[in-house]
């Protein structure tokens, strides 16, 4: 049986290919938990290179499980959102730059996107763009030449480049304007909202038909405003709260209803100062890794009260 050691050491690497192959928490999980079965019966001294073979292995169950995705994904009710991290992104090792940039790699703007690609296409993108993974080793995981391994990945990045909406890799800009959007919204300031938000904002929520959401993006400036004071409006001091978290590596937004037991997640793309973006996340099936969030004995550290983090909105 090949190493325990081998596997753990390589984890976060595998979780960071899988995540952003698939865009699910869910899916990222159960390819790693399938990746290290066959781990197991794979005898000693087998893998030359084990990150190599794992990331192989782990990156062909994800292009498979990409595959029977689609076809859910064709049926699903409004807008289709990836699942959201909040806090740290696991398979990332923070550097000094990290305080200033955004990762835009596991974005939520850019894995929407990505939503956009074939299987074998986002698969080659991933790890070649993202992890530099040579297209002879690519070709391995899709099953195809190394040149034409090559043409995906460029198709690929063709459309991403067309279609990835403007933002900003500053987080501090980033942040502003996400606590401008939050004391607006709360403060019920329907001008200071419209000015942190770019004439052309596009709101998208995921229900997935499970909780109410807008099942069409939403569109421009003023519908956005309206749109965000109307869920303002059911805020209720007592039973809920407000963080300003860490979202898929940008400042966002988490809402908890503690006496609902319901978590929402709020990501934002900002470009020159104005939200140009915002993608709410509701479906609870999506929400299920965040439940820690729903019980007010978990909300210690950084969600309690008196941390930096956390946004007391009756303070705003």
């Amino acid at each position: 049986m090949a190493p325990l050691a081998d596997f753990e050491k390589h984890r976060p690497q595998l979780w960071a290919v899988a995540y952003r192959i698939t865009g699910s928490v869910a899916d990222t999980e159960d390819a790693l938990q399938e990746t290290w079965m066959r781990w197991q019966l794979l005898p000693d001294d087998e893998a030359a290179n084990p990150a190599a073979y794992l990331t192989t292995v782990v990156s062909r169950i994800c292009l498979d499980q990409l595959g029977s995705a689609r076809s859910r994904r064709e049926t699903y009710v409004g807008p289709w959102l990836p699942e959201p991290i909040v806090g740290t992104v696991l398979g990332t090792v923070p550097g000094p730059e990290d305080r200033v940039t955004l990762d835009e790699t596991v974005g939520i703007a850019l894995l929407t996107v990505l939503e956009k690609l074939t299987p074998a296409e986002r698969t080659a993108f991933v790890l070649h763009d993202v992890f530099s993974m040579p297209f002879t080793e690519i070709s391995e995981v899709v099953g195809r030449t190394p040149t034409s391994v090559r043409q995906l990945a460029s198709r690929a990045r063709k459309r991403v480049r067309a279609e990835s909406p403007r933002c900003s890799v500053d987080r501090a800009e980033h942040r502003r304007a996400v606590d401008a959007f939050l004391a607006a919204v709360m403060n019920g300031d329907f001008e200071s909202l419209l000015s942190v938000l770019d004439p052309d904002v596009v709101w998208r929520s995921d229900g997935g038909g499970k909780v109410s959401a807008a099942r069409r993006p939403v569109c421009g400036h003023e519908n956005v405003a309206r749109f965000a004071q109307g869920i303002s409006r059911g805020f209720d001091p007592l039973s809920m709260r407000v963080l300003v978290r860490d979202v898929n590596g940008a400042p966002g937004i988490v809402s908890v209803d503690l006496a609902q037991g319901r978590v929402m997640v709020f990501a934002f793309t900002v470009h020159e100062g104005r939200i140009t973006e915002v993608y709410a996340v509701a479906n609870p099936d999506k929400l299920r890794h965040l439940r820690h969030l729903r019980h007010p004995d978990q909300l210690g550290h950084p969600d309690h009260p008196g941390h930096p983090e956390y946004l007391d909105p009756q303070g705003l």
